[in-house]
């Protein structure tokens, strides 16, 4: 292997591995390939048949044990990563585990997690409860599991399984990857944030990731695993890599690339995790947090936002209180997939301005909260720089003020706020 200043050596271990947990308090009288052929006609076939192949093989392992039997999963950090009351107290009141386990080589596909995750998947609908990404220490309902699974020609939303968690220290704030080293890669790191870049720097992270994992891949592409894959030390960040990593693979944002560093930093703790770091070009010698807010004006530089309204009148705020009582209702068939096939929930919520809310538009991508919205930014905002299509955003149903259900056609249902935008009755 050439070894130049221009590519970083990274290892590459030898194998994979996937663990998902779905807490039940009977034994599941339903097998677990029975369950999985229930999901035909709901998957693409060749995660479908990824499944069943590794269910037949040595790879997957699928065994109901007594919950004592297993380490204690913490409820802290459980809550960290979006579990509910409700979830928690389901796996508080639990007997037993099914435990789904799969191992496979590094590479594309991830064998390993897709075919795990889907064999969760059906067992958490046997039994009527969800699941637990052990790797990711996240619940996941049955229908968004489903949904983060690839589609027929292997895409998939990088945001399904790669979180980006941040805390702060004296420096900043401190962002890190959760989710990389599902594929193999190191996860990654970034120091001394500004604290008003959390959302924007959030989505530049998911977007390098995405980069940086394709390049993973490619360089795993031989019969033999190397014993390690030469990363670019200079990785470009676009708009496009986040709105891909986010889903919007139609959307080619047309900003320059952003360039950030890739440093490695082993860990000097056998238990603890290494890190791949991302600093600024080593020419760069200014302060680090203003070389990451250029980057955050850079891929985010696009068009403003055109869904900026007035106070609301009577009419406005009728279909304001039609849209909020139907939230529980659209909210329900969200998770239990009974939307339309191929359609999209988007709500609109409020961002504070000084002269008033400034509404847009964001996909629903996760509601297992019903205090909570996990979505895509579907317009720019003129009042945040940090909201632009594509970019993760985390809503308080507190602030929806409406929604809609889309198909490539337009709205389906819903969008009772815009009906009285288009009628003029907002004044």
């Amino acid at each position: 292997m050439l070894i130049t200043d221009d590519f970083l050596p990274v290892p590459v271990p030898e194998t994979l591995s996937a663990t998902y947990l779905v807490p039940t308090s009977a034994t599941p009288e339903t097998s677990p390939a029975a369950a999985v052929d229930a999901l035909a006609g709901r998957l693409a076939g060749p995660v479908h048949d990824l499944a069943r192949q590794m269910l037949d093989s040595p790879l997957m392992t699928v065994d109901t044990r007594p919950v004592s039997e297993f380490p204690r999963l913490p409820p802290e950090l459980l809550t960290a990563f979006g579990a509910t009351d409700e979830q928690l107290a389901r796996l508080a009141a639990a007997t037993h585990l099914v435990v789904v386990q799969a191992t496979y080589r590094p590479g594309w596909p991830p064998a390993h997690e897709w075919a795990a995750r889907t064999v969760a998947a059906a067992m958490a609908e046997v039994v009527g409860g969800d699941l637990v990404d052990v790797f990711g220490l996240q619940f996941l309902d049955p229908a968004s599991a489903l949904r983060s699974l690839p589609d027929a020609d292997g895409r998939m939303r990088l945001v399904d399984w790669v979180l980006v968690p941040y805390s702060s220290d004296e420096d900043g704030l401190w962002f890190t990857t959760k989710g990389l080293r599902r594929f193999g890669l190191l996860e990654l790191q970034a120091q001394g944030v500004p604290a008003h870049l959390t959302r924007a720097w959030g989505a530049v992270m998911t977007g390098a990731a995405r980069r940086l994992l394709r390049a993973w891949v490619d360089g795993l592409t031989d019969e033999e695993v190397p014993a390690f894959v030469q990363l670019p030390v200079l990785t470009a960040v676009t708009g496009h890599d986040i709105a891909v990593a986010y889903g919007n693979s139609e959307r080619h944002d047309a900003t320059a690339p952003a360039l950030l560093r890739l440093e490695l930093d082993p860990a000097t703790d056998p238990e603890a995790d290494s890190f791949l770091s991302l600093r600024p070009p080593s020419e760069h010698d200014g302060p680090v947090d203003r070389y990451f807010a250029g980057v955050c004006e850079i891929v985010f530089a696009s068009a403003k936002s055109d869904v900026r309204y007035a106070r609301p009148g009577d009419a406005m705020a009728r279909a304001i209180a039609t849209a909020r009582d139907g939230l529980p209702e659209i909210r329900n068939r969200f998770l239990t997939g009974a939307l339309p096939e191929d359609a999209q929930l988007v709500v609109k919520y409020g961002l504070p301005t000084d002269d008033g809310p400034e509404f847009v538009w964001a996909g629903v991508t996760s509601w297992s909260s019903p205090e909570r919205i996990l979505g895509a930014s579907a317009s720019d905002a003129a009042s945040d720089p940090s909201v632009r299509i594509g970019c993760p955003v985390v809503i308080d149903a507190s602030d929806v003020v409406d929604w809609a259900v889309l198909d490539g056609g337009g709205v389906m249902e819903g969008g009772w706020t815009q009906a009285v935008l288009d009628s003029g009755e907002h004044q």
